[in-house]
């Protein structure tokens, strides 16, 4: 039988690689005779690039500011063709900031208009820009002054980065930002969350208490009205992918003229050939660390599912935990640790593949 095996990252304690080097461990203790093909997956966020990279790619790393300011290095990918991978996460992810520090209104995306700026400094033409795993909710605005925008407050000083400040925000202007005309910039949304649910939706998830929701919405409203009044780009705040990465996506598409949304999981799918291996696959294995409503959207899960569905192949999945009240629908579902990761995750994803594998046909 063949077996593919196509999980997305586990939520901060294993990469999508060593989830499916995981799931294809326990597998093999029970059925050692079967054809298991790896297909790590990515809905554009944390892992992106390395799910994605190939042997021809070149590894650029450089510095930036990470999410609370701190230096951190961050890798892209820049591919023969001219095209380069960014990864947002690298840069502004939330697995840099320790749980007991999450709080979006003091994180900031300003590293990721610098690793925007390193990948165009080197001769990429192309972008393919990851938007998924953000701990911030700026409305991009970290990253536009990282490109080199020049955001004001009311008497024309320069604005903080960060959301705290946000609501000051008075104007925006190109500012020292390099020419970006005839450079594509496509944004891999993991959702399709428009610009005013970035907070509320995602904004607890990245440690904003429920006094501080309505204030980030509001000031991401603020900032829109600026935006859209100052800077050229065809994005407005009501499509969909402009709340992804704490509204990252409203602001990249605002200010890069012609940057245009696509989901991040299909173009990964693209990049991986993943519609090539099901096409005589027997069964998909898929997975993620936590299985919630979202999971059937523009995630991995959901995707995976949907594409074996269009060629009649059964899924399964093997998953940290599920959520009160998601029902799988028609997935085969294996929880590796639903009282949450244990101090060996890799060991615990590996023996919930071994108790699928034994349901297997």
């Amino acid at each position: 039988m063949k077996v593919v095996v196509a999980p997305d990252g586990f939520g901060g304690t294993l990469t999508a690689r060593e989830a499916a080097a995981a799931i294809v461990a326990g597998w093999r203790r029970v059925r050692p005779g079967d054809d298991l093909v790896c297909v790590p997956m990515s809905d554009g966020g944390e892992g992106l690039v390395d799910v994605v990279a190939t042997a021809d790619d070149t590894w650029v790393t450089t510095e930036v500011a990470g999410p609370h300011g701190h230096p951190v290095d961050a890798a892209f990918l820049l591919r023969p063709d001219g095209s380069a991978v960014v990864e947002s996460a690298q840069a502004c992810g939330l697995h840099l900031v320790p749980a007991d520090r999450r709080t979006p209104r003091l994180a900031t995306t300003y590293g990721v208009g610098q690793l925007l700026d390193a990948a165009r400094d080197v001769g990429a033409t192309r972008l393919l820009v990851g938007l998924g795993g953000s701990a911030s909710v700026d409305g991009g605005t970290g990253a536009l002054n990282g490109l080199g925008l020049r955001l004001t407050v009311a008497d024309g000083s320069g604005l903080k980065i960060g959301g705290e400040d946000l609501h000051r925000v008075h104007a925006v202007r190109w500012g020292w930002a390099g020419d970006w005309d005839g450079i594509e910039v496509v944004l891999l949304a993991d959702v399709d969350a428009r610009l005013d649910e970035a907070a509320p939706v995602f904004g607890p998830q990245k440690g904003a208490t429920p006094e501080e929701i309505p204030a980030l919405t509001e000031t991401l409203r603020t900032w829109a009205d600026v935006a859209e009044r100052d800077l050229p780009g065809g994005v407005s705040r009501g499509d969909p992918g402009t709340g992804a990465a704490g509204g990252l996506g409203f602001g990249l598409g605002r200010a890069l003229t012609g940057a245009r949304f696509e989901r991040g999981v299909d173009v990964v799918a693209e990049l991986v050939g993943l519609d090539d291996v099901l096409a005589d696959a027997d069964l998909v294995v898929t997975g993620e660390g936590r299985l919630d409503a979202t999971s059937f959207g523009t995630k991995v899960v959901g995707a995976v599912r949907d594409r074996a569905r269009a060629t009649k192949v059964p899924v399964a999945a093997v998953v940290g935990a599920v959520a009160d009240g998601t029902a799988p629908g028609d997935l085969d579902v294996e929880q590796a640790s639903p009282a949450g990761p244990g101090l060996e995750p890799a060991a615990d994803v590996a023996a919930a593949a071994e108790r699928l594998a034994h349901r297997a046909p």
